[in-house]
């Protein structure tokens, strides 16, 4: 609003100039100009309206920008190829974003959807809650779960690909409304503008997402909680006070135990195993 109101300032100080070069003149008055005196008015006058024409561009630009942009869209981008960034969004829900990946997604999100955008290749852990359906954003499509597991290829090098590893995956081509759904084990692809169904040809692929990855800022809590996920035989706890501390740090097919001791080494924490729990605490 503020910004708004200073451009239609602009605009009326630069349509009052005009109309004061034209009083002076002589052309609102009716006094008569000598030939001279009118090439230059006609030059002036061009000159001011060219001014006028780039302050109104302007105006137009800088309110546009302003509606285009979302200040509560928060961005994680992974800027490195060789480890995968996870990171833990606010409804519970976990993503692995390959490298050259970027995600955004709002801070909070709405009562009754969870959407997101992506670009680039990611791997989905989506936490079910069937009044609030999860949507992905992509250039080509729009994703639609409810509570699922899938990979994502997104990127500007190879065509649009989804590959579910559990649940059911709606995908939507944006273009002509053309959808499928795709079920754990089968892949969809668009290829020639057409969304095309398959059985996944390397279930591994899942897998790589996994074997390298790495926490920016994380929560304790979010860390154990994906480490959990992904060894499900080996526990990790900590007590409520910690939950909250955060922790960057990077995993290289690390054991649920190896894991511990670098959180140990990293916060200054200690740990004890009860059969398969490892208890992290201060």
């Amino acid at each position: 609003m503020i910004e708004t109101e200073r451009n239609k300032r602009k605009t009326d100080r630069a349509w009052n100039t005009l109309y004061q070069r034209l009083d002076e003149e002589g052309l609102l008055s009716g006094r008569p100009t000598s030939p001279f005196r009118s090439l230059a008015w006609k030059r002036g006058v061009a000159a001011a309206a060219v001014a006028l024409l780039c302050l109104l561009v302007s105006v137009t630009y800088l309110n546009r920008s302003g509606q285009d942009t979302d200040p509560n869209l928060l961005t994680r981008r992974n800027s490195e190829t060789a480890t995968t960034l996870v990171t833990t969004l606010e409804d519970g829900s976990v993503v692995y974003l390959a490298g050259n990946t970027s995600l955004k997604f709002p801070e909070h999100f709405s009562s009754d959807r969870r959407e997101v955008s992506l670009q680039g290749n990611a791997l989905f852990e989506v936490a079910g809650n069937r009044k609030r359906p999860f949507v992905i954003e992509t250039e080509d499509t729009r994703i639609e779960v409810l509570g699922t597991a899938f990979n994502v290829k997104s990127n500007d090098s190879s065509p649009f690909e989804l590959s579910v590893q559990r649940g059911e995956v709606k995908v939507t081509l944006k273009k002509d409304g053309q959808d499928i759904h795709v079920k754990a084990g089968e892949t969809v692809t668009l290829l020639s503008r057409r969304l095309q169904l398959s059985m996944t040809p390397d279930p591994a692929l899942f897998d790589r997402y996994t074997k390298r990855i790495r926490f920016k800022d994380e929560k304790l809590g979010n860390i154990l909680r994906v480490i959990n996920l992904q060894n499900p035989d080996i526990r990790l706890e900590t007590t409520p006070e910690l939950w909250n501390r955060t922790l960057t740090v990077t995993f290289s097919n690390d054991t649920p135990e190896a894991m511990a001791e670098l959180i140990c080494l990293a916060l200054d924490l200690k740990k004890t195993r009860q059969d398969n729990m490892i208890l992290l605490f201060n």
